[in-house]
């Protein structure tokens, strides 16, 4: 399997790596700049349309499969009942006081346990229609990946 992906085009294993929760492109883009020495850009876009890409299949199909684990398994109503109860119950009021920036702010920073899968599931728990959430997690992405590109080429130092 290692085998394999070592043969991907670099290109490739930049997008796949921006798919995947928790690396996405706070990941993929220093890898592609600073691994595979993909120019700028490429690897600045590549990365986006890999960390966007699960997003559409998040907004679209979460709330359908939510509904099918909770009508089959027992476990599995109790848990998102208590689980999206608890979240909405505390995040509700800061929530609605930011609205649609706070969106934008969540999927920004790119830092552990932000970015487009949690804004994704954010947007899922607070109703947020797809045509209204997808642009606003877009807009997140574009500025993560700006902040992220500028560290990876040294342009912002963090501490």
């Amino acid at each position: 399997m290692l085998e394999t992906v070592e043969t991907l085009p670099d290109e490739l294993k930049v997008f796949l790596m921006a798919t995947l929760p928790f690396v996405e492109l706070r990941g993929s883009i220093p890898l592609a700049l600073l691994e595979y020495d993909l120019p700028v850009w490429s690897g600045f876009f590549i990365s986006l349309l890999g960390n966007i890409f699960p997003v559409v299949f998040i907004l679209l199909f979460l709330d359908k499969v939510q509904r099918f684990l909770s009508k089959h398994f027992k476990f599995f109503n109790r848990f998102f009942i208590r689980l999206f109860e608890r979240t909405r119950r505390k995040h509700r009021e800061k929530f609605e006081k930011w609205k649609e920036l706070a969106l934008i702010i969540l999927v920004a920073i790119p830092l552990p346990l932000t970015g487009a899968w949690t804004g994704s599931l954010c947007a899922f728990l607070f109703g947020i229609p797809i045509k209204k959430a997808l642009p606003l997690i877009f807009l997140g992405v574009v500025i993560a990946g700006l902040i992220v590109t500028l560290v990876s080429l040294g342009i912002i130092n963090f501490l």
